[in-house]
């Protein structure tokens, strides 16, 4: 694992783009495609606009799939993570090949369907955020470091439903659904690479947890550190924590 420090969430975007979009291009040319994983919320947001932007990436032969779904909302729900692909990248770029999670339909069928999907070949490149209590895509600690499975049907922890809330997804916290079809931490470390973003000053103690703290079920993002080619980007709000050292 990696960590590259920036001074803000714009220059932090910027990098994160083009470290992405080199990746998809040498994979469209080496394997004449590229899978992503593509990660949700407000992290994301500066990142996935200046990648669908980015120049010379031949976007039909990229295949997409997305980390998380909650159980219960239809995929026309402003917080569904469905939502947010077809806004954020689909409506904007021409991606041919896609697996969007539906929260609507009978959860187990869905991640069998997209589960299978995605067993098919390695994923290029994985992207994904930091939850304030540490979580990696849905995997809420104490966080299942074991299964196999490439998708799993997780209860949300009650901290995980409150940042939902935080970050204006919900008008409520009894809107905010309980429970979610998440990646499996171990399907997440299958991909050559992982990109995770972290911003804002609520997340530094986590990212200090996560990244200088022991490998954890109860800290798992720490997960990453496990991971050869795992780069972290941070703005110096999330890490102020960190001892120097850490930082690449």
């Amino acid at each position: 694992m990696q960590i590259k420090l920036f001074a803000d969430s714009h220059a932090l975007a910027e990098a994160a783009a083009q470290h992405a979009a080199g990746i998809i291009r040498s994979a469209i040319n080496e394997r004449q495609g590229a899978r992503i994983v593509a990660a949700t919320g407000t992290s994301q947001f500066e990142f996935l606009d200046r990648l669908v932007s980015a120049p010379q990436i031949d976007w039909p032969a990229v295949e997409l799939f997305h980390l998380d779904e909650y159980i219960g909302i239809a995929p026309t729900h402003p917080a569904s993570f469905s939502h947010y692909m077809r806004e954020r990248i689909l409506q904007r770029i021409p991606i041919a090949k896609y697996h969007l999670l539906d929260g609507s339909r009978d959860p187990r069928r869905t991640i069998a369907e997209t589960g299978a999907e995605l067993l098919r070949f390695p994923v290029d490149i994985a992207f994904t955020g930091l939850g304030e209590n540490g979580h990696l895509a849905f995997n809420d600690p104490p966080a299942d470091f074991a299964t196999d499975a490439p998708y799993l049907i997780v209860a949300l922890a009650e901290a995980t439903r409150q940042q939902q809330l935080n970050e204006g997804w919900f008008p409520s916290l009894a809107d905010v659904p309980h429970s979610a079809i998440t990646m499996s931490i171990r399907q997440i470390l299958k991909a050559r690479e992982i990109l995770c973003i972290a911003t804002g000053e609520r997340k530094a103690s986590t990212v200090k947890k996560c990244f200088e703290g022991e490998v954890s079920p109860d800290a798992p993002a720490s997960i990453l550190q496990s991971h050869a080619h795992a780069t972290v980007f941070l703005d110096r709000d999330a890490a102020r924590l960190l001892e120097t050292s850490a930082l690449g």
